[in-house]
């Protein structure tokens, strides 16, 4: 493997906690390799790697050496952590070597939207898994197929139970293993299919846009919305593993592209400043589609939410604070019409809204303020809600109502708190400055009477 180094930049702000924690983790991580390798000649005592991440780390030795190739492992209890391949350049022998092992059955469902159907993407990976040796040493026999319509539009559980349908027509049994291949919205609806078919099967995500791989495809929360709330029908179900391959992204348009980078801003505002200050300095390669750039982003962003979800897999607490500007934002999503945003675009209006509100509660300076404004309007993601919007305060406020981190009637928000890199998830803030905060936003809105 080619050793893969962040682009340099100067940061401005010292390195974080987890910073210090990832960096230390990373190294001893890299002693059994290189006692094996005889590099090191004094004995050294470590863990044993499982015989799951031996047959991995034996299996991503030996892709290809074109590609470029990173493993970010999701630590979970009772030997259910899955690594996350990140990498560029794989070639049809590394799809097969790195998938194959973590489909433990002789049958594959694969499910795709109609783009990434039209751009060849399903056909590579049916070609990649079919007569392939599994988990188990055995022939996988069959790989099967369904296309969705793409859209969160068709993000409902009557689409979704089109996957369930094809699953009993094909008679799969609880040893198949379903493959969301696509971005949010096939990897949820897949997800949550794999959950509830026959009380839970296994799948595998394979995220091809920025969202899917920097945030919804890592974590296993799946689900599909309801006319009343955007993901409020779900399950918890982790997936065997994430595989990412950023050349997807060269076919992805340019609009959601930038919908990505909102969730990848929000790892930096919430829980790492020195990735945002990364980001404020390297935002146009970003945004130019430079691979390195890329790569780091993504792996960076799944650094941060692997740590999250080993803390608190079912959103009890710490996870609760991915959702930065997403209570605002869902109601966005749903105020306007599922498919009027994207996912990301609704986040960064969100986001702004939020961090309006921390800085009029005086939690954050103005000057934080500032630079979330900028770097949002750099990206190329909206920070207002445009005047031909159906949204009201009152809109805003049923919607909110309905959210998941509603608890005993009471709205909890994720808020921004000190400096760069810190936020609360909390019910004690100040109403007033919420709703002032939302009648800013919706001033010239065609919804306010």
């Amino acid at each position: 493997l080619r050793a893969t180094t962040a682009p340099s930049n100067k940061m401005k702000i010292k390195r974080n906690r987890y910073s210090f924690l990832r960096r230390h983790v990373f190294v001893l991580s890299l002693f059994p390799y290189l006692l094996v390798g005889g590099l090191i000649s004094t004995p050294f005592v470590v863990s044993p790697l499982s015989k799951q991440q031996q047959r991995e780390s034996q299996l991503f030795a030996s892709v290809s050496s074109t590609a470029s190739c990173d493993i970010v492992r999701v630590d979970l209890a009772d030997g259910r952590d899955y690594p996350i391949y990140i990498g560029t350049e794989f070639s049809p022998q590394d799809n097969s070597r790195l998938l194959a092992q973590h489909v433990q059955g002789t049958k594959v469902l694969i499910i795709t939207n109609t783009k990434l159907r039209d751009l060849g993407y399903l056909d590579t990976y049916q070609a990649s898994l079919t007569n392939q040796v599994n988990s188990k040493g055995k022939k996988i026999e069959l790989v099967e197929t369904l296309v969705l319509p793409d859209g969160e539009e068709y993000k409902n559980m009557e689409v979704m139970g089109r996957i369930l349908d094809k699953a009993l027509e094909l008679g799969l049994d609880r040893k198949a293993t379903f493959v969301a291949l696509g971005g949010g919205v096939i990897g949820d609806m897949v997800g949550f299919a794999a959950a509830i078919y026959q009380r839970g099967i296994n799948f595998i995500q394979i995220p091809t846009t920025v969202m899917a791989m920097v945030d919804s495809s890592v974590g296993g929360k799946t689900g599909v919305n309801h006319e009343l709330g955007k993901n409020m029908i779900g399950a918890f179900h982790q997936p065997q593993c994430v595989f990412i391959d950023t050349n997807s992204l060269s076919t992805l348009p340019d609009r959601e592209m930038c919908s990505g980078i909102a969730e990848i801003i929000k790892y930096g505002l919430i829980r790492d400043a020195e990735f945002f200050c990364w980001l404020e300095d390297n935002l146009d390669k970003l945004l130019a589609r430079d691979p390195v750039a890329f790569r780091y982003a993504v792996k960076r962003s799944c650094e941060n939410k692997a740590e999250v979800v080993k803390a608190d897999e079912k959103e009890a607490d710490v996870r609760a604070t991915l959702n930065l500007g997403h209570t605002f934002g869902h109601a966005i999503e749903n105020g306007s019409g599922y498919g009027t945003w994207l996912h990301g675009e609704a986040v960064a209006i969100g986001t702004c809204m939020a961090s309006s509100m921390s800085a009029r509660m005086k939690w954050i300076d103005e000057s934080l303020l500032k630079r979330i404004y900028d770097i949002m309007i750099k990206a190329k993601l909206p920070v207002d809600i445009p005047p031909d919007s159906p949204m009201n305060l009152e809109k805003f406020l049923k919607l909110m109502s309905v959210d998941k981190k509603v608890a005993d009637g009471q709205l909890r928000l994720i808020l921004l708190k000190g400096p760069l890199g810190n936020c609360v998830f909390t019910g004690d803030f100040d109403e007033d400055a919420m709703k002032t905060t939302i009648e800013e936003f919706v001033a010239e809105c065609a919804g306010v009477a």
